[in-house]
């Protein structure tokens, strides 16, 4: 379901103009961001830290498909979080309705690293996902 959503105002970001590393913790998952090719393609914002963690594989519950609508995709930047933009009221908004709020909580798929620092990222315990269906 990922797309625009049309009710919030315009995220501010900027990609990054250099290589860098999220961390995510605790898997201790360590993902290398090349910046020439970053994706705008995918959930969350281009660059966002969900557009890197499920194209490396990680997977993250984001229930409104990385559009700034829930708060499933909540995430704690324990490390770089002043090399990451602002968050916008609505991403503060839905970061209201998440378990576990701290100061470093962050919507994953709103909040877009510069590439000036490494990022360590811990994924809530209760937001780990650790069954899959089969068919």
């Amino acid at each position: 379901m990922s797309g625009i959503n049309p009710y919030i105002e315009k995220q501010e970001f900027e990609l990054p103009k250099v290589n860098y590393r999220i961390t995510f913790i605790p898997m201790n998952k360590n993902v290398e961001v090349l910046f020439e090719e970053i994706s705008s393609e995918g959930d969350g914002l281009p660059g966002s830290i969900l557009n890197t963690a499920l194209s490396a594989g990680i997977e993250m519950d984001h229930s409104c498909g990385g559009v700034c609508a829930c708060s499933t995709c909540h995430i704690v930047v324990r490390k770089g979080l002043d090399s990451c933009n602002k968050a916008t009221d609505d991403e503060e908004d839905m970061l209201d309705l998440a378990p576990g709020l701290e100061p470093q909580s962050r919507l994953a798929c709103q909040c877009v690293p510069d590439g000036s620092q490494d990022i360590v990222v811990e994924i809530p315990e209760w937001n780990r996902n650790l069954v899959k269906e089969t068919h």
